[in-house]
């Protein structure tokens, strides 16, 4: 089998060809669009670290900008922020960055015999990040400053063919494209729920809920949390041998061994340590770590319910530490929460388990698109 370090894993159809290292000078010019500081308001470009993107600023008094002269930014322009490139402040301009103004801090290249898709994503990976921290000399915390000519002279192996680099490019961006629309639609599903658990529980003072279930008109009624659930605490696991019982920490599963602290028993974790603000189903068999409480319902009081009850308490006002997070069972026992009965909880319970199932299901669609990305990503490249 012919071996190549210059060849992907992966290649689309009719390309064959060694990939050759370049320098980025050879694949992108710095080009200098100067104008005159504005005489009055206008928006300027910064780009964020970790290959995150461009974010707008709106500049109200431009006597407030200390240099006289600025950079016209165009569509599919390469910018980097020369202060914090050691920090991956690289990106590529969109459509609502174009004609925007940046200052000196941020040279401004365009492309030269490559494909901007294919060079966005070249830049945007760690190596690049680490090229470019290796050029950026050290300065007093984080102020290091990149040096514009060893930013030219980084290498990197790309197709020589510029219809290869341009595969590449839609490949990805059609990528992004979908993980950015999963994105959104589970942001949309958390906002959505975070609002309905506001209308469908009651607000502060009043014992009706603003959104109900149709047949449901009678009050609710004020209760202790340490009423409805029994809070126990986890406990050390390292004395077990390994198995198949599930075990958790505030962080969610941690390992498997073979003893449960609860058998049959479904629970809410909450943290008693550290993570105090995300509390979380446990389905029986499980044992969860001295770090964090689980509370078993009682009195045929609704599990799913009661975690809509642990989601909309504010657990950061809770805490009894100056230091690290922390809560007690006496704190947790203490606070007051209204409950409907049994009947109209197992509805409300019902209602925003489904809504986690649909929450969970996109979750898992980008989790499944962001590794699929990154596996294409490492057979893609050279």
């Amino acid at each position: 089998m012919e071996k190549n370090n210059n060849k992907p894993k992966l290649r689309f159809l009719g390309f064959t060809k060694p990939w050759e290292q370049r320098k980025l000078s050879e694949l992108v010019t710095l080009v200098v669009r100067e104008v005159p500081k504005p005489t009055e308001s206008y928006e300027k470009i910064s780009v964020r670290s970790h290959a995150k993107g461009t974010f707008h600023q709106k500049i109200e008094n431009p006597d407030d900008v200390a240099m006289d002269k600025l950079f016209v930014v165009r569509e599919n322009d390469l910018i980097v922020n020369i202060t914090f490139a050691w920090e991956h402040a690289i990106a590529v301009a969109n459509k609502e960055d174009d004609g925007l103004l940046v200052s000196h801090r941020f040279p401004t290249y365009t492309m030269s015999n490559s494909d901007v898709g294919f060079i966005k994503y070249v830049v945007s990976q760690e190596n690049f990040r680490r090229k470019m921290e290796m050029i950026s000399p050290g300065g007093a915390g984080r102020n290091r400053v990149l040096d514009k000519k060893g930013f030219l002279d980084i290498k990197i192996i790309a197709p020589i063919e510029i219809e290869e680099q341009n595969k590449i490019g839609v490949i990805f961006t059609k990528l992004d494209y979908l993980i950015n629309l999963h994105q959104r639609k589970l942001n949309h599903l958390q906002d959505k729920k975070k609002s309905l658990l506001q209308k469908m529980f009651p607000k502060n003072g009043k014992d009706f809920p603003e959104l109900r279930f149709p047949g449901f008109t009678d009050p609710w009624e004020q209760r202790k949390l340490g009423n409805i659930v029994n809070i126990r605490s986890g406990r050390d696991y390292k004395h077990l041998s390994e198995g198949e019982i599930p075990v958790y920490g505030t962080g969610g599963y941690m390992l498997s061994v073979n003893k449960a602290l609860s058998y049959k028993e479904d629970a809410i974790g909450i943290g008693r340590k550290g993570t105090i603000n995300k509390p979380y189903i446990l389905r029986a068999p499980f044992w969860t770590v001295d770090t964090l409480f689980y509370a078993v319902p009682e009195n045929d009081n609704d599990l799913n319910f009661v975690y809509d009850i642990f989601q909309n308490i504010n657990w950061k006002q809770k805490h009894e530490s100056t230091g690290v997070p922390s809560l007690s069972k006496a704190v947790i026992n203490n606070i007051d929460i209204l409950i409907p009965d049994n009947k109209e909880q197992n509805q409300i319970g019902g209602f925003f388990q489904n809504i986690d199932n649909f929450i969970t299901l996109h979750q898992r669609k980008l989790n499944h698109l962001k590794e699929q990305k990154k596996a294409l990503l490492q057979q893609m490249f050279v």
